[in-house]
């Protein structure tokens, strides 16, 4: 009788050896029995019947302080009025630019045409959905490796694992998010061998975030491990994978325009993913962040640790194409050297199936340790992002307010800043593509002033920008607060200022600014 042939990535292991008995250790077989009892006792079709309400339920519960807040984090921003923009006749990066690709965009955009753009709940929502597929993604995989227990562990420690950032982080609906799916849905088709699905994964995952074609990576060392190479197996599912990847972002640029999206999501980009600047700043970050990112997924590293200080046969648990992933996934938090807390949340698949594999060599007591502590943590973050608000937020409500008393609803403005929410909040379209005076000025690296300036901007924004204020909008507020992008630092927007615009008012430290012509 053929043998069963194992699932991509995971080599059949030679007898391990069972960790010490006691307290903390458990042989195979009583892991199995117990695995067996637990989850197969309903009969093994009703597998997903009980564990997709539980993850979603999970998810819920994690989830439910992010409809608490009317703007998270400026990306949200960013996206809510960009989704505005498309609305009313906007062009993808052309008239409506961002250095990001075109997918989230379109989501916000999508969701504002069927629920109306006054409120981003529609958007938290498809982030609630968008953690528990990723979850419920990994537990297939580990199901298929490990059994049932280990799907259920890997989609349970994903989604306790997922809140523990800083709440503007780790709730938002932003690109990380909408991004994880994708990725694992990435390493499930590859897991399987659908060469082509897996190569589609990674495109969506690109155009969500470019740091999502990390994944690419692990999928191509689970084709080259898992396809023999003779006969010319292994080069035809290559060619299915590279076509699979291709043919969405040809779409994507046959639809945007090739050269335009080149420049946007790639090439225009060199002063923000320089190091230069503010190092001890982003190093500061960088520490801080990981320090965080570690506690909020300490269920996961304990019983990784654990494993890895033990001499056990660990090959067929703690695989090759795991390991890729997590290197490939922690490439994509360095990249652009800015360490902001939401890039982290890339790392999580890999942490969780490689968690879900650690305990497979563990007793049940490492499981509810692990559990109990991620459960701990869990509820320590959601509590804090369900007493917090955004720093800047009253701020920004405070400017919005200051705007909308001085212009008419079909009137633009121009707000100098970095809270592009307030164009969302003041209900006014922008009298530029240039959301944020980062685009124009390389601050939004978070950098305090070495790269900071008109030269550091995105080619030809400014040229772009002079060009846009030529029909002069009766508003301009100064929001840089004595920032390195302040006016007084730009020449040209400077001399527009004194030349043609009076100081109206000062909201929160804040310079609103009106045309002299203005009725």
């Amino acid at each position: 009788m053929p043998t069963a042939e194992p699932p991509s990535g995971v080599t059949a292991p030679t007898a391990p050896t069972p960790p010490a008995s006691g307290r903390f250790g458990a042989t195979p077989r009583t892991r199995v029995a117990w695995s067996a009892r637990l989850l197969t006792r309903r009969g093994p079709g009703r597998y997903w019947l009980w564990l997709t309400p539980l993850v979603v339920a999970l998810t819920t519960l994690t989830r439910l302080p992010s409809f608490a807040q009317p703007v998270w984090n400026p990306d949200e921003g960013f996206l809510a009025t960009q989704a505005r923009m498309l609305a009313a006749g906007g062009v993808m990066y052309d008239t409506v630019v961002d250095r990001k690709p075109p997918l989230v965009p379109l989501l916000y955009q999508g969701a504002f045409a069927v629920f109306g753009d006054d409120s981003l709940w529609p958007l938290r929502l498809l982030a609630l959905v968008s953690v528990a597929a990723t979850a419920l993604l990994l537990a297939s995989i580990a199901r298929r490796r490990w059994g049932d227990r280990a799907g259920a562990t890997a989609a349970v420690l994903c989604v306790l694992a997922s809140v523990g950032l800083n709440p503007e982080d780790a709730q938002a609906a932003n690109f990380e998010v909408f991004m994880l799916p994708f990725t694992a849905a990435a390493m499930w088709c590859a897991d399987r061998r659908r060469w082509a699905a897996a190569g589609v994964m990674v495109a969506a995952a690109f155009l969500t975030k470019q740091t999502g074609g990390a994944v690419l990576l692990p999928v191509l060392f689970l084709l080259w491990r898992n396809v023999p190479g003779g006969g010319g197996r292994r080069l035809g599912a290559l060619g299915r994978t590279l076509a699979g990847f291709a043919a969405p972002l040809v779409a994507v640029g046959l639809l945007f325009g090739v050269g335009r999206c080149l420049f946007w999501m790639v090439t225009g980009s060199s002063s923000y993913a320089a190091f230069a600047g503010s190092e001890l700043h982003i190093l500061g970050r960088a520490l801080a962040n990981t320090a965080l990112f570690a506690a909020g997924c300490a269920g996961l590293l304990l019983p990784i640790a654990v494993v890895l200080r033990r001499r056990v046969d660990r090959r067929g648990v703690l695989t090759p194409d795991l390991w890729v992933w997590l290197t490939a996934s922690a490439l994509g938090v360095v990249t652009g050297f800015h360490f902001f807390g939401h890039y982290y949340l890339q790392l999580l698949p890999p942490l969780a199936l490689l968690a879900a594999g650690a305990l497979q060599l563990l007793s049940t007591e490492w499981l509810r340790v692990a559990v109990v502590c991620s459960v701990v943590v869990c509820t320590g973050f959601t509590a804090w992002a369900a007493h917090t608000a955004r720093p800047d937020l009253d701020h920004s409500l405070r400017v919005a307010q200051a705007v909308r008393e001085r212009t008419a609803p079909d009137e633009k403005v121009l707000l100098w800043g970095m809270n592009p929410e307030q164009y969302w909040l003041a209900d006014r379209m922008p009298a530029s593509r240039y959301l944020t005076a980062g685009l124009l000025t390389n601050y939004s690296g978070g950098r305090d002033g070495p790269m900071v300036g008109e030269r550091y901007g995105m080619p030809g924004s400014w040229p772009t920008l002079l060009e846009e204020l030529a029909e002069r909008p009766r508003v301009i507020v100064d929001d840089s607060r004595g920032k390195p992008y302040r006016p007084g630092r730009m020449p040209r927007l400077k001399r527009l200022l004194t030349a043609e615009y009076e100081r109206a008012a000062v909201v929160d430290g804040a310079v609103v600014w009106v045309h002299k012509g203005g009725r």
